[in-house]
C-alpha cells in the first residue's frame, strides 16, 4: 500500500505476508488511516501459495475497496524468485495486468533480473493509460524509453545507492521528469551512504524503539546493522541522492515526484485528487 503525498511519491508500506492475510491487513490499514492508498495483488514470491480461486478473491477485494490500486505483482529471477516456476509467474502477472486495464487502475510492479521479459509482456498486453509503477527500479538506461512509452513510471528507492554512481546517473538521466517517483521501500532498501542522518528500526524490538544513525565512513558504530529495518522517514535521503545525481535542486525534484504521484494515484475512486488548477 502507498501513502502519498508525504514528500514526494510512493512512500508507504507493503507486506510479504501470504496473499489473503495481507489483503485483509492492507484493507484494514487503509480504513484506519486516510493517507494510505491500498493496493491488492499477488506478488511473484507468493505464486506457489495461491489458491485456485485467488483471482475471484482479488476481484472481491477490489469490489469492496474501490479506492485500491493493483499490486504488488511482477516477475522475479533473483535469488528467491528463481526457485519459483517462471511460467507460472508470467501467467499470474499477465492476469493482473489485464485486471488493472479492465478496472482502469495503475499497477505496481516488482521486477528483479527480468526486465527483458517485462518489456515484452508489457508490449504484448499494453499500453496502460492508468500507468505502471516500476517499484524500486534498477533496470538499465536503455530499457527506459520502451517502458516509458507503455505508460511506466520509475520509482526509485534506497536500493539505488547500491549501484555504481555512473550507472545510476545514466539511468536517471534517461527517465523523463514526468515519470520519476521516489520511495523508501521500507522496511527494505536501507540507503547505504556515508554522512547522512538515517532512521532505522532494529529487528525484534518494539515499534517505539527507533534509532537514528549519523552516517560516517570512519565510524563503524554509526553504520546500521544488516538486521536494521528501513523507515519511511528516510525518503529525504532518497530525494537528496537522486537530486545530486540528476544535478537538480531537491525542491524541484520533490515537486515533480509529488506531481507525478498525484497524477498516477488520481484514478476514479482513489483517495487522491489533483489540486485544482488556478488560472
Amino acid at each position: 500500500s502507498y501513502a502519498p503525498p508525504q514528500p514526494p511519491a510512493s512512500a508507504g508500506s507493503r507486506s510479504t505476508a501470504p496473499p489473503r492475510k495481507d489483503w485483509h491487513l492492507v484493507k484494514q490499514m487503509a480504513q484506519e488511516h486516510p493517507a494510505i492508498i491500498p493496493c491488492f495483488g499477488l506478488h511473484p514470491w507468493w505464486v506457489p501459495e495461491r489458491s485456485p480461486d485467488w483471482m475471484d478473491s482479488l476481484r472481491q477485494f477490489f469490489s469492496e475497496t474501490p479506492e485500491a490500486a493493483v499490486g504488488e505483482t511482477g516477475l522475479d529471477k533473483g535469488s528467491h524468485g528463481k526457485t519459483i516456476d517462471f511460467g507460472e509467474q508470467v501467467e499470474v502477472f499477465e492476469r493482473q495486468l489485464e485486471l488493472a486495464k479492465e478496472l482502469e487502475k495503475p499497477v505496481s510492479v516488482h521486477c528483479v533480473r527480468a526486465f527483458g521479459d517485462l518489456l515484452e509482456i508489457l508490449k504484448r498486453t499494453g499500453p496502460f493509460p492508468a500507468g505502471v509503477l516500476l517499484h524500486s527500479y534498477l533496470g538499465s538506461a536503455e530499457m527506459v524509453p520502451g517502458l516509458a512509452n507503455l505508460g511506466c513510471y520509475f520509482s526509485l528507492s534506497g536500493f539505488l545507492t547500491g549501484l555504481k554512481s555512473t550507472k545510476a546517473k545514466k539511468m536517471l538521466k534517461a527517465i523523463p521528469l514526468d515519470r520519476i517517483l521516489l520511495e523508501t521501500d521500507a522496511p527494505d532498501a536501507v540507503p547505504r551512504l556515508d554522512n547522512v542522518s538515517l532512521v532505522t528500526v532494529p529487528v525484534d524490538t518494539s515499534d517505539a524503539d527507533i534509532e537514528m544513525f549519523q552516517g560516517d565512513s570512519t565510524s563503524q558504530a554509526a553504520t546500521p546493522s544488516k538486521e536494521s529495518l528501513n523507515h519511511p522517514a528516510n525518503i529525504h535521503i532518497v530525494l537528496k541522492y537522486v537530486a545530486s545525481l540528476l544535478e537538480m535542486p531537491e525542491a524541484e525534484l520533490a515537486e515533480a515526484s509529488y506531481r507525478n504521484a498525484t497524477k498516477l494515484f488520481s484514478y476514479p475512486g482513489s483517495k487522491v485528487h489533483p489540486k485544482a488548477e488556478t488560472a
